[in-house]
């Protein structure tokens, strides 16, 4: 497992240095490999809508829907878990590269708020298990939970503790060429103010946030004020929901990524249930198009 992890590193070191490989075209188009866009790209979560979607369903859809990256959310029908063997890795790994589709990485339940240290300890070594199966799969990072304040805890005490586990969980993860990617999540720990504070503990620069687009995000100054306050700390993926719904700001939040450069994955978390889901991604690929300007 250690050689795994020397392996990640040393990837995640040449992954820095790609532009020195890129291929520069008659067009003056710089090209860096299979899939590769620049500025935002739309993505998908396997909750709700794939739940049920075993992985070739998954490829098959989201080709036909040309959405071409998936977090795999943990136990679903897609079947990738810290249990499948190294061959099963390697296959899972060889049928998403021989798809348009990327896996984007691995989204869990893991969440560091536990007031039993043999509980926080056990999340954080299941954390490190999803980084090895990430990196064995493809994937380019884990996302993860603070996730709430305990009663009669002091939240200062709950977040100095998640603050630390996502610091050694940075750095773990670094060192296998894996982002940490904390989703904006949780009573109470949602509220961008204490994402923040647990942010400033985990200052390791692998730590990031997952922007979640939760109605907190407008609580206070509002949507750009919040947004503002972790700006500097989002990572490579952020969770909306159908982006039709009128409920949330979407076209303000899109411009705020445009703004500040984002060039990660939008990832469609979508909660209703439409009876036609492929039909209903491309929608919603179309509506994401038109706010980014692409369409």
């Amino acid at each position: 497992m250690e050689k795994n992890y020397r392996n990640g590193r040393r990837e995640f070191i040449g992954n820095a240095s790609l532009l020195a490989g890129a291929m520069l075209l008659p067009t003056g188009q710089i090209v860096f490999g299979k899939n590769r866009k620049q500025g935002m790209k739309l993505g998908f979560v396997t909750y709700l809508w794939g739940k049920d979607w075993d992985q070739d369903t998954l490829i098959r859809n989201l080709t036909a829907s040309q959405i071409h990256g998936v977090e795999l959310r943990v136990e679903h029908a897609h079947g990738v878990s810290p249990k499948l063997t190294p061959e099963e890795r390697k296959l899972v790994r060889k049928k998403f590269g021989d798809s348009p589709v990327q896996i984007v990485g691995m989204g869990t339940n893991q969440q560091y708020d536990y007031v039993e240290p043999a509980k926080l300890r056990e999340s954080i070594d299941q954390t490190k298990a999803f980084f090895q199966l990430s990196h064995d799969i493809g994937g380019a990072g884990v996302k993860v939970k603070p996730n709430q304040f305990r009663p009669g805890i002091p939240h200062e005490k709950t977040i100095e503790q998640i603050g630390l586990a996502l610091k050694e969980l940075a750095a773990f993860g670094a060192d296998m060429g894996q982002k940490l990617r904390l989703e904006v999540h949780g009573n109470e720990t949602q509220e961008l103010t204490n994402i923040k504070a647990i942010m400033d503990v985990a200052d390791h620069p692998n730590a990031t946030v997952c922007w979640n687009c939760n109605p907190e995000d407008l609580h206070g100054d509002g949507l750009e004020a919040n947004f503002n306050l972790v700006k500097s700390r989002l990572g490579d993926t952020c969770h909306v929901r159908e982006l039709d719904d009128p409920t949330y700001p979407y076209q303000d939040l899109m411009n705020l990524f445009t703004k500040n450069n984002y060039g990660g994955w939008i990832l469609l978390e979508c909660r209703t249930d439409p009876q036609d889901k492929v039909q209903a991604l491309i929608a919603q690929r179309g509506i994401f198009e038109r706010m980014t300007g692409k369409g």
